[in-house]
C-alpha cells in the first residue's frame, strides 16, 4: 500500500519534469504546428490544437490504468492516477487560473499564484518557436517568487501609509 502511495506522488512531481520536457523539445520542437495556436490565436473556436496535448497524456494515463487492470502492471494505477492527477492540477493552473478559460480564481493574490502567473507570461511574451522560457507549470524559478513578495511588501507598505494618514 505504501509504495502505491510513493508512486503516485513520484509520479506526479516526475509530471512537472515530463510537462517542462514535452512544452520545451516537443511542443516548442517539431509538434510546434499544435503549439502555435496557443501562443498566436488564429481562430474563433474555444478549442485549440494544443488541446491535443491533454488527449495524449490520458490516453497514456489510462493505458497504465488497463495494465493494472489486467494484471501486467501492479503500479499501474498509482501511476495512472498521478498522471491524472497532474493533469488536473495542470488544468486548474494553465486553462483556468493561467488562460482564464473559465472564469474563477481571477483575484487570487498570494505570491505563488502571483509568480506562477507571471512565468507563464514571460512565456508567452514570445509568439514564436523560438527563444522561449519558462516551460515548466508548477515549479517556476525563484526570481518570480522574488517579484510577488516584493510587490506585495511594497503594497503592504504603501496600505500601512495610506492608513497612517
Amino acid at each position: 500500500m505504501w509504495i502505491h502511495i510513493l508512486v503516485f506522488f513520484l509520479t506526479f512531481i516526475f509530471m512537472e519534469f515530463m510537462a517542462w520536457f514535452s512544452h520545451k523539445y516537443i511542443m516548442h520542437g517539431f509538434m510546434w504546428h499544435f503549439h502555435a495556436d496557443h501562443h498566436k490565436k488564429d481562430h474563433d473556436s474555444w478549442f485549440e490544437r494544443n488541446d491535443a496535448f491533454f488527449i495524449i497524456y490520458a490516453v497514456i494515463s489510462i493505458g497504465f490504468f488497463l495494465a493494472w487492470r489486467y494484471d501486467v502492471l501492479e503500479i499501474g494505477l498509482a501511476i495512472g492516477l498521478g498522471i491524472f492527477a497532474y493533469g488536473c492540477a495542470y488544468f486548474m493552473v494553465h486553462d483556468i487560473f493561467i488562460h482564464q478559460r473559465f472564469k474563477m480564481f481571477r483575484t487570487a493574490d498570494n505570491p505563488y499564484a502571483k509568480a506562477v502567473r507571471r512565468a507563464h507570461k514571460m512565456h508567452h511574451k514570445h509568439t514564436g518557436k523560438e527563444d522561449g522560457e519558462c516551460f515548466g507549470m508548477l515549479v517556476v524559478p525563484f526570481k518570480y517568487f522574488r517579484e510577488s513578495f516584493k510587490s506585495k511588501t511594497i503594497t503592504k507598505n504603501k496600505n500601512t501609509a495610506d492608513t497612517q494618514l
